[in-house]
């Protein structure tokens, strides 16, 4: 028999929100650091991404990223790429 789910309207939750790390997408991901202001270091995206209630996988990939000046959006995706 299937698992019954409630559906999850509106707001930031979602399946990002219970995924691990090994589940988590690029575009899962990049959601909770909408509206970062670049350049931006670790730490920054790491309490951006906080105060968007991001889920642990994502503050867990994020301490995964190397201690640097990110430029853009794209340069995180990158850092993602690596760190996944």
């Amino acid at each position: 028999m299937a698992e019954e789910r409630p559906s999850v309207r509106g707001g930031m939750a979602s399946a990002a929100q219970s995924a691990s790390v090994e589940e988590l997408s690029a575009s899962a991901f990049q959601k909770f650091l909408g509206g970062m202001d670049y350049p931006a270091g670790k730490q920054d995206l790491i309490n951006h991404a906080k105060k968007n209630n991001a889920p642990d996988a994502v503050i867990q990939v994020l301490e995964m990223f190397q201690d640097q000046t990110f430029r853009s959006a794209a340069e995180v995706s990158q850092e993602f790429g690596r760190v996944k």
